[in-house]
């Protein structure tokens, strides 16, 4: 049985967590991890880069000139792609990048990075971290505490708003919820914290 330490929210150890073998302890399968992060940078891609054609250049209805007896090449509207203004030959067009892998595939990939984090231990799981309201600077002292004070990607669960907000305004932090954990997200981080209740949230979604 794979465990990891569990940790209150002052820092001090309280115990341990045993965690889903079949999520956190298989082998990781790189390719898949790859092919994962590849599909969710290009889904982030914006593809709003674009030119008009000559069906969009406003302008050029009438024709220059006449078709013949004028010495000169015809031409149909001054919009044409050869005229200064005409339209742009196969220039880009507005277009989504973004595509779908497989839900297995995905979730392998999940599994992979969060595997990893468990045997290089940078999983920390602790016991839940509640907030009356807001409050920045104990959750900074929380993570300075567990050792994750730089680059952490903190998991939560639903609606612990005071907690998503206390932590939004820490560099470096990235708040999730458990439903939302994703390849890309786990691999920036250096230390992965997540709660009990995001826990089970987590193992729900993968089992």
């Amino acid at each position: 049985m794979t465990s990891v330490s569990l940790y209150k929210q002052d820092g001090s150890k309280n115990g341990t967590v045993d965690l889903n073998e079949t999520i956190f302890n298989i082998e990781p399968n790189e390719d898949v991890v790859f092919d994962t992060v590849v599909m969710q940078r290009a889904s982030q891609r914006q593809g709003t880069n674009g030119s008009k054609s000559r069906g969009q250049v406003s302008g050029g209805g009438k024709k220059p000139w006449r078709q013949k007896g004028t010495g000169r090449a015809r031409q149909g509207s001054i919009r044409s792609p050869q005229w200064v203004g005409g339209g742009v030959v196969f220039g880009p067009t507005s277009r989504s990048y973004s595509y779908h892998l497989p839900k297995k595939v995905t979730r392998l990939a999940v599994k992979s990075v969060l595997s990893e984090k468990v045997a290089n231990g940078d999983l920390i799981v602790v016991d839940s971290i509640e907030f009356d309201k807001p409050k920045t600077k104990e959750f900074a002292e929380l993570l300075k505490n567990i050792d994750a004070a730089t680059k952490t990607l903190v998991v939560l669960e639903d609606d612990n708003e005071n907690a998503i907000r206390s932590a939004r305004n820490i560099d470096n932090v990235q708040v999730i919820n458990g439903k939302s954990v994703n390849t890309l997200d786990v691999l920036n981080s250096k230390k992965v914290v997540i709660t009990k209740a995001a826990l089970s949230q987590v193992e729900e979604v993968l089992a």
